[in-house]
């Protein structure tokens, strides 16, 4: 049998496993901070921010900066119908409704036009995800939500490479939250980042991160409010510090394996990739095959077919409003249509010319 190729693993070498040892031995007491501090202040650097706080997960930041901005019952999120429950999950434990909509054909992201129609008075937000390293149309979307007084939110968990204009996914809205799950391109194992440059919000976010104590109080074990506990550990942070040392290299690497998939199938007919318009890069997190209607390809049918050459293939996220507790709304169109026509490719760091002549074999054979 072939060598199996993975859908997706973490780039980790020496300065990983060095960092992580090194906080695992000594950092406590006194150092039980310094990688965490050193994340954070290297991340929001990254990006641009003025702020940044660790957090457990991308889903983890995401309650905590809605909740941040008061989001609560009876009030209303607009977002994407396409994406993965993590996103609409926090809005939910807020007590406020997910309002899902359509996504565009070609970015597979949030369709401005059906967010402006969406909007009722309990609009509080309008989150955007950006799908698989594709960007949102940040520009309508800013532009809906000045008029309308909605703060946008960026789910930038696929997104680290990604930018809009010369400036990073997650430092444009009102705040972006970072996934760093062992499938991300940049990894702590599990984890997220919570960013901003808006010092009210940080300050709230701060707090309410820190079992609601605020940074001015001096007494001991007093918290000011409910708040909650979302910490990244300094043991991850660790492997954080030294994977955004390589950052540069970890993205370099992701746009190079969709390059290699777009040389490989550019000519094929019906089947369309990560799109990357001119102001814009895309950080390339994970390259997906979306075939058209009249090539008859279903999702079904590429995961036997992978499978059969020993391959991974992970398969597009399910409309949301398709789970089971959610209402279906199959007037989303495209957000209903795509998956059963999609496959996410593998991307790993390490996969070789030889490996992405193989997974692009398989869908040669398939069209």
């Amino acid at each position: 049998m072939k060598p199996r190729i993975l859908y997706t693993k973490p780039s980790i070498t020496e300065l990983e496993t060095r960092y992580a040892a090194d906080a695992a031995a000594n950092g406590w007491g006194e150092r039980c901070y310094e990688y965490l501090t050193r994340f954070e202040k290297g991340f929001a650097a990254h990006l641009g921010t003025k702020y940044a706080i660790a957090t457990s997960s991308c889903t983890g930041a995401l309650h905590l900066g809605m909740a941040g901005l008061g989001i609560g019952a009876n009030d209303e999120v607009i977002l994407a119908d396409t994406n993965w429950i993590a996103s609409a999950a926090p809005i939910v434990h807020l007590g406020a409704t997910p309002v899902f909509v359509d996504i565009l054909p070609d970015s597979w992201c949030l369709d401005p036009k059906h967010v402006e129609r969406a909007i009722t008075p309990r609009t509080r937000a309008i989150l955007a995800v950006h799908l698989y390293g594709n960007l949102c149309d940040l520009d309508a979307l800013l532009d809906i939500g000045k008029r309308h007084g909605l703060p946008v939110i960026e789910d930038a968990a696929e997104a680290i490479g990604s930018q809009h204009r010369g400036r990073r996914a997650g430092s444009i809205g009102a705040f972006g939250a970072f996934s760093f799950h062992g499938t991300k391109t940049l990894t702590t194992g599990e984890g997220g980042m919570f960013v901003t440059s808006d010092d009210t919000l940080f300050d709230r976010v701060l707090t309410l991160s820190n079992h609601g104590r605020s940074r001015g109080q001096v007494r001991q074990f007093w918290a000011d409010a409910v708040g909650f506990k979302y910490k990244m550990s300094n043991l991850q942070a660790a492997m954080g510090c030294a994977q955004l040392e390589r950052i540069e290299q970890l993205i370099a690497r992701k746009r190079a394996i969709l390059a290699g998939y777009r040389a490989r199938l550019t000519s094929l007919p019906g089947v369309s990739l990560n799109p990357e318009p001119s102001h814009t890069v895309n950080g390339s997190w994970m390259p997906t095959a979306v075939f058209a209607p009249e090539t008859g390809v279903t999702r079904e049918q590429l995961q036997i077919a992978f499978a059969a050459e020993n391959i991974d293939a992970r398969v597009f996220f399910w409309p949301l409003s398709g789970l089971p507790m959610f209402e279906p709304k199959r007037q989303n169109q495209h957000a209903w249509d795509i998956p059963g026509r999609a496959i996410n490719l593998p991307s790993y760091h390490d996969l070789t010319d030889d490996d992405l002549d193989r997974v692009a074999a398989v869908i040669l054979r398939c069209v």
